[in-house]
C-alpha cells in the first residue's frame, strides 16, 4: 500500500512539468569531437536563476520534489536548447537525470517526448546521462529504463563512470550508448601510468562493445594529449568551453602535437 501510495504521489507531482517546484534554468557545456572539431553533443547543467552552481540547485531537490524537479529539468532543457536552435548546430542535447526520479519507464518518459514533439525537436538527439546509478533499488530497474527510452530513439549514457556502482560489472549487463569517464580519473592523468592503461583499455573495449567514450572535466593541454594518445576522441571541459549560461559557447581546441 504504501509503495502504492508512492507512486500514486510521484505521478501527481510529475504530471504536467510545467510548474516547477522551485526557479532554476540551464547552461550548456560542449561535448567535442577532438578529431572531427565539431560539437558532439550539449551537456544541460541546471543553474540557479542568478547562474548559482548546480549543487544550489541540487541542494533543494528533495524526497517530495524529486519528480516534478527530474520533468521540469527534462522541459526546461528541451525548451531552451530548442530556442537557442541546437539542433540546427548538427549536435545532441544530454540531459542528466536521476532513476530514482522514474518510477516507471513508460509513463514518465511521456512528457519527454510530448514536449520534444512540439517544440520540434528530433528525438534521436537526444541523450540521457544517468546520474546517482547507487540509488538504484534493481538493475532490472535500470534495464527497463534503457529499453524503453531506446524504444523512443533516445541514446543513454552512464555519468561518471569508474566510479562507485558505475564500473564494469554495470556495463556488463546495460547496453549503454555512451560512458562518461570519471573526472577523478581524468585529473592529472598524464601523471599517472596506471590511469593512463585503464583509458586505454576502456577505449579498446569500447570498440569491441560499440559504445562511445567520453572524458570530462579535462582542464589542460597535458590531460588532452594523453587521452588523445589514450584513443579517446570525445572531450569535455573547460579547456574547450565553460558551460555557457542559457546559450551555447564558443568551443577553442587545442592545438594538435
Amino acid at each position: 500500500m504504501e509503495v502504492l501510495q508512492q507512486r500514486r504521489s510521484a505521478c501527481n507531482a510529475c504530471k504536467d512539468g510545467h510548474d516547477e517546484p522551485f526557479p532554476f534554468t540551464m547552461a550548456f557545456q560542449p561535448i567535442v569531437n577532438v578529431e572531427t572539431g565539431r560539437v558532439y553533443a550539449y551537456e544541460a547543467l541546471a543553474r540557479g536563476p542568478e547562474q548559482q552552481s548546480a549543487g544550489f540547485v541540487l541542494g533543494q531537490v528533495n524526497n517530495e520534489n524529486l519528480y516534478a524537479f527530474d520533468q521540469s529539468c527534462r522541459v526546461k532543457a528541451i525548451t531552451l536548447a530548442a530556442q537557442l536552435g541546437l539542433a540546427q548546430t548538427g549536435a545532441m542535447l544530454s540531459i542528466n537525470f536521476m532513476p530514482g526520479a522514474v518510477y516507471s519507464p513508460a509513463a514518465c518518459i511521456q512528457l519527454t517526448l510530448k514536449t520534444a514533439t512540439a517544440l520540434g525537436f528530433p528525438l534521436d538527439r537526444l541523450i540521457f546521462e544517468i546520474v546517482e546509478v547507487e540509488k538504484v533499488a534493481s538493475p532490472q530497474h535500470l534495464m527497463d529504463i534503457f529499453n524503453e527510452y531506446r524504444k523512443c530513439g533516445f541514446r543513454v549514457a552512464l555519468d561518471d563512470f569508474g566510479a562507485g556502482w558505475a564500473g564494469l560489472g554495470l556495463l556488463a549487463d546495460v547496453p549503454a550508448d555512451a560512458v562518461k569517464l570519471d573526472i577523478d580519473l581524468i585529473r592529472g592523468i598524464h601523471k599517472r601510468p596506471r590511469a593512463l592503461a585503464i583509458v586505454e583499455s576502456i577505449a579498446l573495449l569500447s570498440e569491441s562493445l560499440h559504445f562511445n567514450v567520453v572524458a570530462e572535466g579535462v582542464e589542460t593541454f597535458d590531460e588532452y594529449h594523453a587521452l588523445r594518445d589514450c584513443g579517446i576522441n570525445l572531450m569535455q571541459g573547460y579547456l574547450f568551453a565553460r558551460p555557457g549560461f542559457e546559450s551555447l559557447p564558443t568551443v577553442t581546441l587545442p592545438e594538435h602535437r
